[in-house]
């Protein structure tokens, strides 16, 4: 391995390693991403070094127990296996989640290119509607919860999360597509509406109740030593 990294130009190998500290920080890479400020598509690097050095990434992982998996259809790659630390997410940030992929799926299928763009209001017509947002959420819960689904990339912002009006365009990512899946979603999403509303506990993001659509995500924990074994 380093080997390989040594026949690299110091560039190609700095974009190599942010590559992989990216993987662990956000679980995928995505081949076309938003700009944070315009929401205009534009291409990731990050894919494009994924698809040029691929093998020696999944090879690099495979050392940490991870896999490197390449989704042709939604376009990304993303990490997965035994040596991912697992994110915890509140029950709060799983219901906004569950109402992202009620907007995304409802609107993909009326709406086409549209189905895309989404608000905070949306969020809380769509969450008061289905009843998995029964009460007013704190300003910091909703911090939490779109800065974990950003981090994650399942969804963009325009500027910061702090800044974010009623009607500020938040974009969805086809990465809820991964992460919540279509099959029985109205089951799922009754099952969290008949859930207490105001529930402290905290759920793995991998078993979110008794229902395993939600896939896990990493942590923020144990990730500097992974980053310090990259090859330089």
């Amino acid at each position: 391995m380093i080997e390989y990294m040594e026949e690299l130009s110091p560039s190609e190998a700095a974009g190599i390693k942010k590559t992989i500290q990216d993987l662990f920080r956000q679980t995928c890479i995505l081949q076309v991403k938003c700009d944070p400020v315009t929401l205009v598509q534009r291409d990731n690097p990050r894919y494009r070094i994924c698809a040029n050095h691929r093998e020696f990434i999944a090879d690099y992982l495979s050392v940490l127990d991870c896999e490197l998996v390449h989704d042709p259809h939604e376009h990304i790659f993303r990490i997965r296996g035994e040596g991912m630390p697992v994110d915890r997410m509140t029950l709060t940030t799983t219901r906004i989640m569950l109402i992202l992929k009620v907007i995304y799926r409802d609107k993909i299928m009326g709406e086409g290119l549209n189905a895309t763009v989404t608000s905070l209001e949306e969020i809380r017509e769509v969450g008061s509607s289905t009843n998995l947002l029964a009460r007013r959420l704190t300003v910091q819960e909703w911090q939490d919860a779109l800065t974990m689904l950003k981090t994650h990339q399942i969804i963009e912002l325009p500027g910061a999360i702090g800044s974010l009006e009623d009607d500020t365009p938040i974009y969805i990512y086809s990465t809820i597509n991964i992460f919540c899946s279509s099959v029985e979603l109205g089951e799922l999403v009754k099952s969290y509406a008949d859930a207490p509303g105001d529930a402290e506990d905290l759920i793995d993001g991998e078993a979110v109740g008794a229902v395993e659509d939600i896939e896990e995500f990493t942590s923020e924990e144990s990730k500097e030593d992974i980053y310090e074994d990259v090859p330089q």
